[in-house]
């Protein structure tokens, strides 16, 4: 049995062994939680990163061939002018150390081409996301969920204790058809009626009174079982005396299809009392007689049913849940022995009404706003209750989720009606559902299959045991940390720690600022590649030559991998992103708008340095100089210039297509601490660090220069956001 859920009913259990000492507390310490399992947006980058990698791999080895047959016809000359290379005359270890030099130029190439950076920026801004989503009370309980859910196009929200508070109490009630509240007015009703309405308060339940000496009454049991029992103390009832009065026969316990439990209880002499309580509409339905307020049994004509169906919709309007009370005797000879008893259906029909009290849960302060941030971003919020459909849209209107009062099916549906269509029925019609009452939890799991089907990324939110299924289905399951039973939190991705809607919109704002981030660094990343690739590859198949060396190119790597990735993973979230629409499943990741940018930079990059490789000597006045020294020093400015120009572009990929991209700049002190780090680092090397990295010293003159080169990049940066771009992919466009 170990491992198994209750799902259903009530009883008592003894605990022999806790934690580590159980059988599944050991068999948990023997397995590691790590599932291996990659993200979505790490398959997509998986595909993004292979590609590049093969390319750079094409490229270097092109660029080997070329450059050994080069070498060794001769046609690759020294600073000076000589040839490295001539048959015959070159001698064996110099013929080695110009191959080796020609295979490290090589390995340099796929060493910058590859984007290794790539995993460790995913890896980095879903760890990130992770702590900062503790503060705004959301865990998450698998990685690849914090990404999902910045694609979420609808969340299926649960009602009570998500958009609701879940602190219930009965604010009306009629009993005998009269209104006892205030509780006082009780007075007015016969002790016979007072009495099973008490009896049926204190046996039909799964909660418990506790009334100490001189203290307050302590309730405990669910939301809706501690309205009611208050109630039932107000009215008098002293619980443990009611429960002594009478013995349970046979429990039927209170089941979220049924919408209702039940009891039988021995009331003395051979009398039973059937007790049922559950969703007012259901139980009027089966009563065929109802009670006065001097205890007299009426008949339940139609006239009586429609005040009391009118009473109840007029209480649903005002969004209070209806629970109805009612009770039938029973002959203790027909009540089956003790050994099928277990089996024992109680009676359901011929009940006579007792009573029909109004339940109110207040909403959330904070949804409302939350929801309407919902509906600008272009997340749908579709509520799915068990409530009565009257009790349903009073909410949703409260809540922003409806608007229309007069909504109409199919926007607003009962479960029952939904449950009854075919499958293509069910999807041509989920779009528009907005709310949906008196819902199973299969009809949750239907509309999440629905909705999925037509292509939409769905959040469910639930707290229930029953709501497990739709957790597992949806694309994100949100399960509440309070009033969420384990069994909801097993099969949830992330945790909403303190029950509130908005915190659910707080994760989609953190599911998007993810996304948002790692584009922003293939953008940054991507720009590197190419202009470093294209640059090396020019020059090495026209001189022989390359302007960055290995060392070089692998501190260009480290500024743009690691660092990068760390200043740029850990933007925070903005408004921004939950004014555009969400990302959809077939959207690819690299948009025309980060084609654009990259292309633009990666052009101005390749043209300066380009033009620098080959004129650079008469640009710099360089001419003066011996031959090998100019190209050190024009070497350098390239790689100085270079790398200057990543950090002036790491400011353009803050902000894709928004022209200001200082914008909140300031409170991001790892990026600053970051930019300001690579900079001081990038002057050591260049100023005192020559010998390991084949540079000389730079004139001021030439820093100037170099630095107002990278500056360029962000005036271009401005004019290459006014360009318009297509809305179809580049990749459907070819």
């Amino acid at each position: 049995m170990a491992g198994c859920k209750v799902a259903d009913g009530y009883g008592t259990m003894l605990v022999t062994a806790v934690g580590i000492n159980t059988e599944w507390g050991l068999l948990m310490a023997s397995i590691s939680e790590d599932t291996g399992e990659e993200t979505p947006l790490q398959v997509r980058l998986n595909g993004v990163a292979t590609f590049i990698g093969i390319v750079g791999l094409s490229v270097a080895g092109a660029v080997l061939v070329v450059l050994l047959a080069r070498y060794f016809t001769g046609h690759t000359k020294n600073p000076d002018g000589t040839v490295q290379y001539i048959k015959g005359q070159t001698n064996v270890k110099a013929t080695i150390n110009g191959a080796v030099k020609i295979l490290t130029v090589a390995v340099t190439i796929v060493v910058v081409a590859v984007p290794e950076g790539l995993p460790l920026a995913v890896t980095l801004t879903l760890a990130y996301s992770m702590r900062k989503m503790m503060a705004d009370k959301a865990l998450v309980r698998r990685l690849s969920a914090c990404e999902t859910m910045g694609s979420a196009t609808t969340i299926c929200s649960d009602k009570t204790g998500t958009l609701t508070l879940n602190e219930m109490t009965v604010v009306e009630a009629y009993v005998g058809g009269v209104n006892v509240q205030p509780p006082d007015n009780v007075k007015l009703l016969s002790p016979t009626i007072s009495t099973l309405i008490l009896e049926g308060i204190a046996q039909n339940t799964s909660g418990s009174v506790y009334e100490p000496e001189g203290g307050a009454v302590e309730v405990t049991g669910s939301p809706t079982e501690k309205a009611i029992l208050s109630w039932g103390v107000k009215l008098g009832m002293k619980f443990n005396e009611m429960r002594s009065e009478s013995s349970i026969l046979h429990v039927f316990p209170f089941n979220s299809d049924k919408k209702r439990g039940g009891v039988a209880v021995h009331v003395g002499g051979s009398e039973v009392h059937v007790h049922w309580k559950g969703a007012a509409e259901i139980v009027l339905a089966a009563c065929t007689s109802w009670l006065d307020a001097d205890g007299q049994k009426q008949p339940m004509t139609s006239d009586k049913a429609d005040e009391f169906k009118k009473d109840i919709e007029d209480m649903a309007a005002r969004s209070l849940r209806c629970v109805a009370f009612a009770y039938r005797p029973f002959e203790l000879e027909k009540v089956p022995s003790e050994e099928q008893r277990v089996n024992w259906v109680l009676p359901e029909d011929n009940l006579i009404l007792l009573a029909i009290v109004g339940i109110k849960d207040p909403c959330r302060p904070g949804v409302r706003d939350a929801v309407l941030l919902c509906k600008d971003a272009g997340v749908k919020v579709r509520m799915v209750t068990g409530d009565n459909l009257q009790t349903a849209k009073a909410i949703a209107l409260e809540c922003g989720i409806l608007t229309d009062p007069n909504a109409s099916e199919p926007v607003v549906i009962e479960g029952r009606t939904f449950r009854a269509r075919t499958d293509a029925e069910r999807e041509a019609i989920a779009n528009e559902i907005s709310v949906m009452g008196r819902s199973s939890p299969n009809d949750k799991l239907l509309l999440v299959r629905a909705l999925r089907s037509r292509d939409h990324v769905v959040a469910v939110t639930g707290d229930g045991t029953n709501d497990a299924p739709a957790l597992h289905e949806a694309d994100i399951g949100l399960a509440m940390g309070i009033s969420g039973t384990e069994v909801a939190k097993e099969s949830a991705d992330i945790i909403i720690l303190d029950d509130n809607f908005a915190s659910v919109v707080k994760v989609v704002r953190w599911g998007r600022s993810v996304y948002a981030n790692i584009q922003k660094f293939i953008q940054f990343q991507l720009t590197v590649n190419v202009a470093a690739l294209v640059i090396n590859v020019v020059a090495a198949v026209s001189s022989g030559n390359v302007p960055l060396n290995a060392v070089q190119l692998l501190w260009v790597n480290l500024i743009m991998d690691t660092l990068g990735a760390l200043a740029l993973a850990t933007e925070p979230p903005t408004d921004e992103l939950m004014k555009r629409s969400p990302v959809g499943r077939r959207e690819p990741l690299i948009t025309n708008i980060m084609w654009r940018n990259l292309f633009i930079q990666a052009v101005f990059q390749i043209a300066v340095l380009l033009t620098l490789n080959f004129r650079g000597r008469s640009i710099l006045h360089l001419n003066n100089d011996s031959p090998s020294h100019a190209e050190k020093v024009k070497n350098t400015f390239i790689f100085n210039s270079f790398v200057l120009c990543q950090v002036f572009n790491e400011f353009n990929s803050r902000k894709l297509n928004e022209l200001n991209i200082f914008s909140g700049v300031t409170k991001n002190y790892l990026f600053m601490g970051i930019v300001g780090i690579t900079v001081l680092l990038q002057v050591i090397i260049i100023e005192f660090l020559g010998k390991f990295t084949s540079t000389v010293k730079l004139t001021w003159k030439l820093w100037l220069v170099s630095i107002a080169i990278g500056f360029v990049s962000w005036p271009l940066a401005v004019i290459g956001k006014l360009i318009p771009v297509p809305e179809q992919p580049f990749g459907e466009l070819i």
